[in-house]
């Protein structure tokens, strides 16, 4: 039986970009949905997000029963989830652009500003960089060294290092994505890394964490 993956829209991420990438990687059931029964009965889940970490979070709050269907399904039915760019921020405790916002909590943590210790480091961090692995993580299967697009202004400081499963540099160490059992986001864009991003994209549908 073909799986089916809920690719959430909340009105906050580029989802047709991820979508055709995702097919591209080989998915046969994309659903572009913000129907939490639909997200309930998924075998996969992706959170993708574009814009700022409170606009992103108010977005998703505001659709009824979408978070506690997420959460149902990733915490208590264990599905596999990715979250990209800031769906991947979101996981954390909370951001602080714009203020202070709750996030999911998912991943202990916080989003806040990049301040490269260079001055003359441009910010927003954007274009291609390195992604290195420091350690072994819940992602080691899924996450690999390698080149990847970033696009971002703000960045997770998760409270327990464990949790980083990639890092890049900009100015200073950033971490390039984290995970925590069933549970893994990546700052960067995989539907822009290209073989790359491709690549992680096949990895983790048939990741099984």
């Amino acid at each position: 039986m073909a799986e089916t993956l809920a690719l959430v829209d909340y009105g906050a991420g580029n989802l047709h970009s991820v979508a055709n990438a995702l097919r591209a990687a080989g998915a046969q059931g994309v659903a572009i949905t913000a129907d939490p029964n639909v997200v309930r009965a998924a075998d996969r889940i992706v959170l993708p997000g574009v814009g700022s970490f409170r606009a992103c979070a108010e977005g998703l709050n505001a659709i009824p029963g979408l978070v506690a269907a997420m959460a149902e399904r990733v915490h208590v039915g264990g599905a596999p989830f990715l979250g990209i760019c800031v769906g991947m921020q979101l996981l954390a405790d909370r951001g602080v652009e714009h203020g202070i916002t709750d996030g999911l909590g998912w991943i202990a943590g916080e989003v806040r500003r990049i301040e490269p210790a260079d001055a003359t480091i441009k910010i927003p961090h954007m274009g291609w960089n390195d992604v290195a692995v420091p350690h072994r993580s819940d992602a080691d299967d899924l996450i690999e060294v390698g080149e990847a697009y970033f696009l971002h202004s703000y960045h997770f400081v998760p409270d327990d290092g464990a949790a980083i499963a990639a890092m890049t540099d900009h100015g200073g160490g950033l971490v390039a994505a984290v995970a925590q059992g069933n549970v893994v986001g990546v700052q960067f864009h995989p539907e822009k890394s290209q073989a790359y991003g491709l690549a992680l994209l096949e990895r983790f549908l048939e990741w099984t964490p």
